[in-house]
C-alpha cells in the first residue's frame, strides 16, 4: 500500500515497515536539524538518536492523539526529548571520565579514544571491566552495582579503588 500523509498513522499502527521510509523522506530533515541542536558535535551520536527517535515513533505511535497536536509536532517532540537524553548521557559519562581521571592526574585518561580505554581497561578482569564499564561509563550507581553482584557498596567501592591502582600501574608501565 502507498503511504501517504492521510493513512501514515494508521499503516504505522499496522507496523507497515515502509511508513518508517516515509518518516524520513518527509520529516527527516526536520528531526535531523532538532537532534543536531542538541548533539551537534558528535555524528555517531546524531544517527543513534534519529534511529531511537524512529524506534520511539514505531511502538509509540498509539500514543499519538491528532487532537492534542499535528504529528509533524509529536515526532519533534520525540527527537528534541530524545536528543536531550543523548545529551544528559554524554555529559554524565564525561562527568564519570573526570571522576576517573582523579585518580590519574598526571595522564588524564578522558583524552584517549574509546579504543584505546577499552584496550586498557581489557587489563582488568571481567568482573572489573564490568564495574568500571557500569559505573564510569553508563553512570550506573554503586548501590545498583553492588545489588546486581549481591554484594556491598563498599565491595564496589573497594574494586574501583584496587582497578585504578591497576590502570595507573599499567599506564605508567607502557609509557615508559
Amino acid at each position: 500500500m502507498r503511504i501517504t500523509e492521510e493513512n501514515l498513522v494508521q499503516q504505522l499502527k499496522l507496523k507497515n515497515e515502509e511508513s518508517i521510509s516515509y518518516i524520513l523522506q518527509q520529516y527527516g530533515g526536520l528531526l535531523n536539524a532538532i537532534i543536531r541542536k542538541y548533539l551537534w558535535r558528535d555524528q555517531q551520536d546524531i544517527e543513534e538518536c534519529l534511529g531511537d527517535v524512529l524506534v520511539s515513533i514505531w511502538f509509540h505511535i498509539h500514543s499519538f492523539d491528532p487532537e492534542k497536536n499535528e504529528f509533524k509536532q509529536w515526532i519533534a517532540a520525540i527527537a528534541k526529548y530524545r536528543a536531550i537524553d543523548y545529551l544528559r548521557k554524554s555529559e554524565r559519562e564525561k562527568q564519570n571520565l573526570k571522576e576517573l581521571n582523579k585518580g590519574f592526574p598526571d595522564h588524564p585518561v578522558i583524552e584517549t579514544s574509546m579504543f584505546e580505554l577499552e584496550s586498557i581497561l581489557s587489563e582488568l578482569t571481567d568482573v572489573e571491566q564490568s564495574i568500571f564499564k557500569k559505573y564510569y561509563l553508563e553512570g550506573v550507581p554503586s548501590r545498583e552495582i553492588a545489588d546486581q553482584f549481591k554484594a556491598r557498596s563498599s565491595w564496589v567501592h573497594n574494586k574501583l579503588s584496587r582497578g585504578r591502582k591497576k590502570l595507573k600501574k599499567i599506564i605508567l608501565r607502557d609509557e615508559v
